[in-house]
């Protein structure tokens, strides 16, 4: 039987997904999916999303019906198996035949035709002794560490919001800064609704942007609003450095935000510095492939951003390949390149600049610990208040979440997935004496 086009793509995602180090945000919006029909799409995102933000419970359910370790099974038979899994338990409008079919059909096209009856055997047996639509516990979706160190660093609470926030599909957010573009995304049948936390920040509430000619023209940039919300916290600066700066979101916030200043974005590997390039785009940012522990500048710079390279522990509901990656001593692995990025970026800031430190990491590690050891050895920076700058920001009629206060934690930024309709960030300001 013919597989339908979605079920191809998801099926090749998940496999590049397990097999390397990409991600499923930049996947699944590539340029060869872009001539699936809109319900394909769909279906592309559902299964390919669901997957893996529930790879745990379905590998529960596969194994007790497995006569195989499931560590032992080829990828290509396992992915299948995760695919039939997912749509069997949580898709209710796909027949339970077809969820089976084109299962054993994906593990036929690969080649692993001798595993084609057990699949067949294995999703029918689920089929008929696991009910679907049941309630289940977002906390059970994700390593058991993760939740301990959350729950013990926010609270029982926040901890359950946060794992409930990573399980639930996201309504895109975008960064518009020009009317003229929100009103043609409305004209080509994209229902906006405003931000919550900054004015420039829009929800899709229905549509695809990726299928306007505003998205293939980037009139507009997929930023969450916490993200829009660090690119704003250094303020007004001529000269600018974001020394971390690939993807570009950031950098073209920046950039649009000060078209008159000059800004130097930097980034490591040179791929991603082409990538960075066409994300900002704008004459006034000029794009270096270069390491940030090794910039050749001096200090140079009235404003830096330090969006440090994270475990990304705030981003698992848009990137939850994450959650299965990650181990604990990654974290301490991670602190040690960001306080050397941090104590290197410091010395690129010039008397009286400013420096912001941010991180998508809920990880305390990688967050307050960073900035404690960075300080340590740069005795003539100072924290700023963070609820004195966004009042700042609050004043100018950018931020417009209510309570300043609810996204301050001490002295720095702290949004957490789940508590605010946001990702989870991190966010420090430093002032040279």
């Amino acid at each position: 039987m013919p597989i339908s086009p979605a079920r191809i793509a998801a099926f090749e995602i998940l496999i590049r997904i397990e097999s390397t180090d990409a991600y499923a945000s930049e996947l699944l919006h590539a340029s060869r999916f872009s001539r699936l029909s809109p319900a394909d799409h769909r279906l592309l995102m559902e299964i390919g999303m669901g997957v893996l933000r529930w790879r745990s419970l379905l590998d529960e359910t596969i194994r007790p019906h497995s006569s195989q370790p499931l560590a032992k099974l080829d990828l290509e038979v396992l992915t299948s198996l995760r695919m039939g899994v997912y749509q069997l338990l949580f898709l209710d409008r796909i027949p339970q035949y077809a969820a089976i079919d084109e299962s054993v059909e994906l593990t036929k096209r690969v080649r692993k035709r001798s595993a084609a009856g057990f699949v067949n055997a294995v999703l029918r047996k689920i089929a008929k002794e696991t009910p679907r639509s049941r309630k289940l516990d977002p906390c059970l979706a994700h390593p058991q560490w993760l939740v301990e160190r959350w729950t013990r660093h926010f609270g029982v609470p926040a901890a359950q919001a946060i794992c409930a926030y990573d399980q639930t599909a996201r309504a895109p957010s975008l960064r518009i800064s020009n009317s003229a573009v929100v009103e043609q995304l409305r004209r080509d049948g994209v229902e906006l609704q405003p931000g919550r936390l900054v004015s420039n920040a829009f929800i899709v509430r229905a549509g695809d942007v990726t299928q306007t000619s505003a998205f293939r023209e980037r009139r507009f940039a997929l930023q969450d609003e916490a993200s829009q919300l660090i690119a704003l916290l250094g303020g007004n600066g001529r000269a600018l450095l974001d020394c971390c700066a690939a993807p570009g979101g950031k950098t073209a916030a920046i950039a649009t935000a000060l078209p008159d200043a000059q800004i130097f974005a930097t980034e490591i590997h040179p791929h991603r510095a082409r990538v960075l390039r066409q994300m900002a785009p704008q004459a006034n940012v000029q794009v270096l492939a270069a390491d940030a522990r090794q910039l050749p500048f001096g200090a140079d710079f009235d404003r830096v951003l330090a969006d440090g390279p994270c475990s990304g522990t705030g981003t698992l509901a848009r990137n939850p390949e994450i959650k299965w990656r990650l181990k604990p001593e990654d974290i301490s692995d991670l602190q040690q390149r960001q306080i050397a990025i941090l104590s290197s970026a410091l010395k690129h800031v010039a008397p009286g600049g400013r420096l912001v430190y941010s991180t998508c990491s809920l990880e305390a590690e990688e967050n307050e610990e960073v900035l404690k050891a960075a300080l340590r050895e740069n005795a003539e920076f100072e924290v700023l208040p963070m609820e004195q700058e966004l009042a700042k920001v609050k004043n100018s009629g950018v931020l417009v979440w209510p309570d300043i206060e609810n996204l301050v934690s001490e002295r720095f930024l702290r949004t957490i997935p789940g508590v605010h309709p946001c990702e989870g960030f991190f966010g420090a300001i430093l002032e040279k004496k």
